[in-house]
């Protein structure tokens, strides 16, 4: 069995992976991309740069690792969900990707909602509608863009776009139609009366694909754009953070999974679905299994955010380093991480955020570690909910680039009151969607097989007696959304004015 390839469209990057089925990562790349914000809450993606990067990518992957094109016996993708691109007859981008964590469409979401009753889009869907939904952001659309409107004939996410770019064929993954608001998890198909309220035509939308299913091959000219064999089979792919939590080795029901990217991410595999209207949910790359888990809008693209504006020539580590000496609770700063919005629990799209208890004694570094403090927090608000859907086990492992950091963890840790099991190495999402291409060609037998590319680094035990110290700040945390939540709709209206 030959080689797979692995690409993942994230926010700041386009990751490609080589490996070996064996049990080994052979190369790897990384292109990089962005996201725009030209209006306040607005998150948006150009999908030619995903497309540019993977012209880019393949080749260099190639290259490093020494291989040919009929190396490659299969390509999975991966990308953020439920990303929103609208395109021509002809499959060419009419406009930037929507993200899924924009919160431009705060009014269409209340429209959406008084159209419908609440509880049963809950069960039917499983999940309530919220700033990721898909069918505000049509309307929102049809309001404001109705000649990119009149143009589309095709939607679809991050990750469904490379896989047309690659094959020709259209289709839709499993998981970016449950997380649209717009499927039918029991009835398993396309929601009309959604659809319809969403302005939305049957027509603009595609198959539903698992994630090992081959939607296609690589085409002639995708094989010329790329250097691809033409005739590689190219799978449906996934969910970056479903893809991601299967690659750190969450397999088996009752484990849970905290990524420290550049959106906080948590989730729990369980062996139903569960529905909870404070979290989403998704189907495990595994079949039979499920992860309901919560997104938080902004966590690293704050600490990036804060960065750049105020300490543009430090590095990240440099930042750690004036955050660490400090005590729990940052001398009595509390920071709300709602800079975008908030996605889990709280699908608040208005709420913004705040920097409470701030003197003019607070360094730069007490800022710094209470916007890692703030960020914990909000894990710790998803382990509440998490303790209603089944018990929690006794560690979690925890991945992605804030992994890195020692002081994140440790923060992270103590918080939460949990070890958190570092995954070495993690290539993250790349891997997931590499690893489900060779699922779709028979290069594994079990998913289970995931094992053989799962290393535990190192184990960051909490200190109790900061973890004592956050339980105490923690309900201040909570409180201080509550008193301000109807405040922020307030001063969003009057910025309008």
């Amino acid at each position: 069995m030959g080689l797979l390839l692995g690409i993942d469209i994230g926010t700041s990057a386009t990751k490609l992976v080589l490996v070996d089925p064996a049990g080994a990562i052979l190369a790897s790349v990384s292109e990089p991309a962005g996201l725009s914000s030209p209006h306040p809450g607005w998150a948006e993606a150009d999908p030619e740069t995903w497309w540019a990067n993977v012209q880019v990518g393949v080749p260099g992957l190639l290259a490093q690792a020494g291989r040919g094109s009929d190396d490659v016996a299969a390509v999975g993708v991966s990308g953020m969900v439920p990303a929103l691109l609208l395109l021509d007859d002809a499959g060419q981008v009419l406009r930037p990707s929507i993200q899924q964590n924009d919160a431009r469409d705060d009014r269409e979401i209340e429209t959406f909602r008084a159209a419908i009753d609440e509880e049963d889009v809950l069960r039917r869907t499983g999940s309530a509608v919220s700033q990721q939904s898909l069918g505000p952001k049509f309307l929102w659309l049809h309001g404001h863009e109705p000649e990119t409107i009149r143009a589309t004939r095709h939607v679809c996410g991050s990750y469904d776009f490379l896989v047309h770019r690659m094959t020709g064929a259209w289709s839709a993954e499993q998981n970016w139609a449950l997380e649209s608001g717009l499927w039918d998890l029991t009835a398993g198909e396309w929601d009309d009366a959604l659809l319809s309220l969403a302005r939305v035509p049957r027509a603009w939308l595609a198959p539903v694909r698992r994630p090992s299913e081959i939607v296609g091959t690589v085409s002639h000219d995708a094989a010329r754009s790329t250097g691809l064999r033409p005739g590689t089979p190219v799978v449906a792919g996934s969910a970056d953070h479903v893809a991601s939590a299967f690659s750190a080795g969450v397999l088996r029901p009752g484990e849970l999974l905290i990524k420290l990217g550049s959106a906080g991410d948590i989730l729990y595999c369980t062996a139903e679905p569960r529905v909870d209207r404070r979290l989403f949910l998704d189907h495990h790359l595994a079949e039979g299994r499920f992860l309901p888990n919560g997104c938080m809008a902004a966590s690293g693209s704050l600490l990036a955010w804060f960065r750049d504006q105020f300490a543009p020539t430090e590095s990240f580590a440099g930042l750690d380093a004036e955050a660490a000496p400090l005590p729990p609770g940052a001398d009595g700063l509390i920071v709300l991480p709602y800079v975008i919005g908030e996605k889990t629990p709280l699908f608040d799209p208005l709420a913004r955020g705040t920097i409470l208890g701030l003197s003019l004694f607070h360094t730069r570094g007490h800022v710094f570690r209470a916007m890692l403090e703030g960020i914990g927090f909000g894990f710790r608000h998803h382990l509440e909910v998490f303790t209603d859907l089944g018990p929690m086990p006794a560690s979690a492992r925890c991945t992605n680039g804030g992994a890195d950091s020692t002081l994140w963890r440790q923060i992270t840790a103590d918080v939460l009151g949990l070890p958190l099991e570092h995954v070495a190495a993690h290539p993250g999402s790349a891997l997931g969607a590499a690893f489900a291409a060779g699922m779709g060609v028979g290069a594994f037998s079990s998913w289970e097989d995931i094992g053989r590319f799962v290393t535990v680094a190192s184990v960051t035990e909490h200190d109790p007696e900061a973890h004592r110290r956050y339980e105490a700040i923690y309900p201040l945390y909570r409180e201080t959304y509550d008193r301000l939540r109807t405040l922020y709709p307030r001063l969003q209206t009057a910025s309008r004015a």
